[in-house]
C-alpha cells in the first residue's frame, strides 16, 4: 500500500496547489482493525473495520484550513478545493501560522509490525478464550471487555516535497471482572506486538481485584494517602500531559501557564517522559504530522518542568523549536512513560498509616484548568489501608483535589511498570503504582 498512499497524498497536494493554496500537507491513514467483544464470559461479537482517512492542511496568505474526510468515496477529492480557496479569503489570518517545515531525513523505527497481529485479526476468538480462562482461575462470576487488533499504514506528503511513510500494528485490551453482589475489578494491556502474556496477566489482575473487593463497606470522605494503580494514575497523568501541550498553555487551559521550563512543578520522585520511540507502545512513530522527526523527551524530570510539547507553530510563537509532537493545531504526546521507582506494591501499602488503594476511575472532570481543580469517581476495587495493611474493601468515593497538589505530594513510585490503554487512558501509558499523600476526597452521590 505504500506507493498507493503516497500517490494519493501527492495528487491531493498537487490539486491544492493548483487551486491556489500557498502550502498543503496531506496525511493518509489506512487502518484495518478487528475488535473482539467479550460479554458474560463468552466471546460475543467480532467487528471488522477497514478505513482510509485523509487529513488535509491548506494555507493561503497565513490563513489555515484543515479538513478531514473519509477517502472511501474518491469523488470527495474532486470537489472542495475551489470552494475552499474562496473560503480562505474570508477568514482571519491565523495567529499560529508558521511555514511548513523543509523536509528532513527520518530514521525509521524498527519492529513496529508484528505479523502475528495481522494473522489473528481474521479471527481473534482464541485470544478471548485465553483471557476468559485466565480470569476464571479466580472465583469470579463473569467477565466483560474487548480485545482490539489493528494494522495501520500512514503516509504524509507536503508541498515542500516532503514524503514520509510508516507501517505499524497494535494490540489494545481491557477486561472487567465481577464477583458476588458488588465485587469488580478491571485491568488493561497494550502493545505493538501480540502479547499473550500481557492478556493473561490482565485477566488475572482484574479477576483478583474483583474477588478481593466483595462485601464493601461505607467509608467517610476526608484526606487520605492514596496508592494509585496504573489504571487510575494513567488517566490522571494523561490530563497533565495534555496540559503540557504549548497550545493548551496558549489557550488558558493548563496548570503550566504560570510555570517555565526549569521550575519545580512536582515531587522530585516524578519523571514523566513522552516516548514515541518505545516500540512496545502502540503510538510509537518516527515522524509527526508535519514530518518532523520524533524523539523521546522528558516533560517533567525529577519534579522539574523540562519542556512543553510543540509543533512548528507553537514553537515559532515561543521562539523555540518543534519537539516533534504535531498535531497541526495542537501538539500532543505520543506514548507516556513514568519510570519505575524503588518500591514493590506491598512496600507502598506498608508505608501508609491510613489511606486507600484504588484500582480504577472514570468521569474525570476539570472545574478549573489553570488551577488544575478536578474530580474523578472511583470505579471497581477500592480498599482501606490501615497501619500498612489492606483491611477491607470499601464503596466508591470521589477524589476532589488539584493536579498541582497531586503532583507535589507524590512520595513513592512502584518499581514495576504496566502498559495501559483503554477509553479512559487515551495515550498508551507505561506506568507503575504510585503513592501520593494528603489527597482530598468527597462523598460520591448517585
Amino acid at each position: 500500500m505504500k506507493d498507493t498512499l503516497l500517490d494519493t497524498a501527492n495528487k491531493i497536494v498537487g490539486k491544492a496547489v493548483e487551486a491556489g493554496f500557498d502550502e498543503s500537507m496531506v496525511l493518509v491513514e489506512d487502518k484495518r482493525e478487528s475488535m473482539l467483544k467479550i460479554a458474560n464470559s463468552e466471546p460475543s461479537v467480532i467487528q471488522f473495520w477497514d478505513s482510509v482517512k485523509l487529513k488535509i492542511y491548506l494555507a493561503k496568505n497565513k490563513r489555515i484550513i484543515t479538513v478531514e474526510v473519509d477517502a472511501s468515496d474518491p469523488s470527495m477529492l474532486d470537489k472542495p478545493f475551489e470552494e475552499l480557496i474562496n473560503y480562505a479569503g474570508r477568514i482571519m489570518e491565523s495567529p499560529f501560522y508558521a511555514p511548513i517545515p523543509e523536509p528532513v531525513e527520518v530514521k525509521p523505527l524498527p519492529e513496529l509490525v508484528d505479523d502475528r497481529i495481522i494473522e489473528y485479526m481474521g479471527d481473534p476468538s482464541s485470544l478471548g478464550e485465553l483471557v476468559i480462562e485466565a480470569a476464571h482461575r479466580e472465583r469470579i462470576d463473569y467477565v466483560a471487555g474487548m480485545i482490539d487488533l489493528s494494522h495501520r499504514e500512514k503516509a504524509l506528503v507536503t508541498s515542500r516535497d516532503g514524503e514520509y511513510y510508516e507501517e505499524s500494528t497494535g494490540m489494545t485490551a481491557y477486561l472487567r471482572a465481577f464477583a458476588g453482589e458488588d465485587g469488580s475489578g478491571q485491568w488493561s494491556a497494550c502493545s505493538t506486538k501480540l502479547r499473550r502474556d500481557k492478556l493473561e496477566e490482565m485477566a488475572e489482575t482484574a479477576a483478583k481485584y474483583a474477588f478481593d473487593s466483595r462485601n464493601r463497606v461505607d467509608i467517610e470522605p476526608g484526606v487520605y494517602d492514596i496508592v494509585f494503580s496504573p489504571m487510575i494514575m494513567g488517566n490522571l497523568i494523561g490530563y497533565i500531559a495534555r496540559m503540557a501541550s504549548a497550545f493548551s498553555v496558549f489557550m488558558g487551559m493548563s496548570i503550566f501557564m504560570k510555570a517555565k521550563p526549569g521550575e519545580k512543578v512536582a515531587s522530585e520522585k516524578l519523571t514523566l517522559i513522552d516516548d514515541p520511540h518505545n516500540t512496545e507502545l502502540p503510538n510509537s512513530t518516527s515522524f509527526d504530522d508535519e514530518g518532523i522527526p520524533t524523539k523521546p523527551k522528558r516533560v517533567i524530570e525529577t519534579g522539574v518542568l523540562k519542556t512543553l510539547l510543540h509543533n512548528t507553530k507553537t514553537a515559532s510563537k515561543m521562539n523555540t523549536v518543534s519537539t516533534g509532537n504535531a498535531g497541526w493545531i495542537s501538539p500532543h504526546p505520543w506514548n507516556l512513560v513514568i519510570p519505575g521507582g524503588d518500591y514493590s506494591l506491598k512496600e507502598l501499602i506498608s508505608d501508609v498509616r491510613r489511606g486507600l488503594l484504588i484500582n480504577n476511575n472514570w468521569y474525570t472532570r476539570l472545574q478549573n484548568h489553570v488551577e488544575g481543580i478536578f474530580s474523578t469517581i472511583t470505579r471497581d476495587a477500592l480498599f482501606l489501608i490501615e497501619n500498612g495493611r489492606v483491611t477491607k474493601p470499601v464503596k466508591k468515593i470521589r477524589i476532589a483535589d488539584t493536579f498541582p497538589n497531586l503532583l507535589k505530594n507524590i512520595s513513592a513510585i512502584g518499581g514495576r511498570t504496566y502498559d495501559i490503554r483503554w477509553w479512559e487512558v487515551r495515550w498508551p501509558t507505561r506506568i507503575p503504582y504510585i503513592l501520593a499523600r494528603n489527597i482530598h476526597t468527597s462523598k460520591h452521590i448517585i
